[in-house]
């Protein structure tokens, strides 16, 4: 049963006890904004680090501005969610655009968000540095299983 730490928004700057938490786990996926290529050097998961474009990281020519990852029980798309709506990105438009996949990542809003209400679900790990982290330093860990009872942890750090 894969491990996946799931960040975003980093702004150059990773909370070291999301960096372990990450590097526990088998994937590490950074959802943008990650504004200092460096700072992904300290993410080492065991298996492999997925990171997309956010808004201000056009200067970052090695990433896309979306991913996918698939297993057996589901496929997961991976996007900084800013093209959905500026101020908080519509999770109707997310669904829209991603209707075959089981979890939708977004970032930007630099807020945690789990959205089950409806498929795919919507998730945001919400900020995982200093800048504009509403209270703490976010990520979230879902734990793939071979069957749809996929779970999600949060986790803020002050």
């Amino acid at each position: 049963m894969p491990k996946l730490c799931i960040l975003s928004d980093s702004h150059g700057f990773i909370h070291p006890e999301i960096i372990q938490i990450a590097n526990q786990c088998d994937i590490a996926i950074h959802a943008g904004d990650i504004i200092d290529e460096a700072t992904l050097i300290q993410l080492k998961p065991k298996q492999k680090l997925v990171a997309i474009k956010g808004n201000n990281d056009d200067h970052i020519a090695s990433l896309g501005k979306v991913e996918f990852l698939e297993f057996p029980s589901g496929k997961i798309a991976i996007e900084h969610g800013h093209l959905h709506g500026h101020h908080k990105p519509s999770h109707e438009s997310l669904r829209a655009t991603y209707p075959d996949v089981k979890i939708i990542i977004y970032g930007h809003t630099h807020k945690q968000v789990i959205d089950q209400e409806s498929t795919p679900w919507v998730i945001n790990p919400g900020a995982s540095g200093d800048i504009r982290n509403h209270g703490g330093a976010k990520c979230l860990v879902l734990e793939v299983s071979d069957t749809q009872e996929w779970s999600i942890t949060p986790y803020i750090f002050h």
